[in-house]
């Protein structure tokens, strides 16, 4: 779309779908799946705010249940429909051809495709190459659809897993152990690491592993899963000191791989790191002087934000318009687990390094006039000011709608805010975000 706002003649090679894994397989499925659960945590919890469910005529107790079918169904036809929407808006402009097809660079301007018609060969000035990621699998684990799943694969459950085995501890197995536990699957999350969480912040990682025990997730830390077979009515999962874990299905959360092997990236002189990713500059620029690459397949931060901004900087950069290198430490990111953990900036971890010097305040949303009245008992606001200049430098926030409240604080980086204009600004009262201001305000430095 930039492209062609910008005058160039663009043609998409795709071959599963436009939005990519962003809207047909990942985010647009698990957010809409985690919502699902969100609501059903949430209406668990009613009892506490005074909400009975009655039922007439008798004794009964109502019982939640989640009609998985029916939330799979929806979750797909969402993604279709974004998919669908995305795809109008791009045939709608003039300057954009559409190519359903397998690409393969034959040189650093030649694209072989291969379609349901046949071959075509394409030339262009430029390539951006968004070719994406895949879930990686383990040899001893390998998903087959049904009772050992991948992430993709999970939508085609009609039925709610009874136990969840959950293998790999970090955002994408957190999340669906999360989700899960909130749509009445009893979950067991198998963690290599000493905690769930291992590249987040501490904090943040301690009050999930607290909400999980509270709500019956069972967490096996410093647990290697060797294998993972079927047995008659479900799986077995090894784990490295040879003791077996049960269940009705697992889902196997352990990275991605770079859709980078066999579509001519040697040919046409672009470098792979070792692990198969696509090397890039900060302008999103391969080895190879015209092609560039966004997304996944570069392995810079697996976030579809990322790949849209460092697109948009390539198509830029090629095209002469005004360019500013990508930013990591600008880099919004949330984890959609319940409670929320977002975050921005320089992390915690960096400041007790003795990369950053940094005050740090953290306030506990139990003392949020709001979050007593929503019953959200889990969670804090973490800033970051920079020693001497009072200059926010990042944030953590952990709790419900943190996706949205990090905002405030990625404005406050980008913009090399002092904690005092955040503390200034007027916030409503009651509101989460008043805890933003409030940690703000314990970080000044009187003169």
């Amino acid at each position: 779309m930039v492209a062609a706002s910008l005058g160039a003649q663009v043609t998409i090679i795709e071959r599963a779908g436009l939005g990519g894994s962003a809207v047909l397989t990942d985010v647009v499925p698990s957010k809409t799946l985690i919502a699902t659960a969100d609501l059903m945590t949430r209406v668990g919890e009613a009892g506490e705010l005074g909400v009975k469910f009655d039922v007439d005529g008798g004794d009964f107790v109502p019982v939640m249940h989640a009609d998985l079918k029916h939330i799979n169904d929806r979750l797909l036809g969402l993604a279709r429909q974004q998919s669908r929407d995305i795809t109008s808006g791009l045939q709608q402009h003039p300057n954009i051809r559409i190519m359903i097809g397998s690409g393969k660079l034959v040189d650093s301007h030649t694209i072989e495709v291969l379609t349901a018609d046949g071959t075509e060969t394409v030339e262009a000035d430029t390539i951006l190459l968004a070719v994406g990621a895949h879930p990686r699998e383990l040899p001893t684990a390998r998903p087959d659809g049904e009772r050992i799943l991948n992430w993709a694969q999970i939508y085609n459950l009609d039925e709610l897993p009874e136990e969840l085995i959950v293998v790999g501890s970090g955002v994408t197995g957190a999340e669906f152990a999360s989700a899960y536990n909130g749509l009445g699957s009893k979950v067991t999350l198998i963690s290599s690491r000493d905690r769930v969480l291992p590249g987040s912040d501490t904090d943040a990682a301690v009050v999930l592993e607290e909400v999980f025990e509270r709500r019956g997730v069972r967490v096996l830390s410093r647990a290697r899963a060797e294998t993972v077979e079927r047995t008659d009515d479900g799986v077995v999962v090894t784990l490295g000191d040879g003791s077996k874990v049960t269940g009705s299905h697992c889902l196997v959360c352990v990275g991605s791989i770079p859709n980078t092997a066999g579509i001519g990236l040697e040919e046409a002189g672009v470098e792979l790191s070792e692990s198969g990713h696509i090397k890039v500059d900060g302008v999103s620029r391969t080895t190879a002087p015209n092609i560039y690459a966004a997304g996944d397949c570069t392995g810079v931060l697996a976030l579809a934000s990322v790949a849209a901004m460092q697109g948009r900087i390539a198509i830029a950069h090629f095209l002469g318009d005004a360019v500013t290198p990508i930013k990591l430490h600008q880099v919004a990111s949330n984890i959609f687990t319940s409670p929320e953990i977002a975050n921005v900036g320089v992390s915690e971890a960096e400041i007790q390094s003795g990369k950053y010097q940094a005050d740090i305040i953290k306030l506990s949303l139990k003392s949020n006039a709001r979050a007593k009245m929503r019953n959200a008992k889990d969670g804090f606001v973490k800033i970051f000011a920079r020693k001497g200049s009072g200059t926010v430098i990042g944030g953590v926030v952990v709790g419900p709608n943190a996706s949205e409240l990090i905002f405030a604080i990625s404005i406050a980086v980008k913009q090399k805010l002092h904690v005092d204009d955040v503390a200034s600004t007027f916030t409503v009262y009651p509101s989460l975000s008043g805890s933003i201001s409030e940690a703000a305000r314990r970080l000044h430095v009187h003169m």
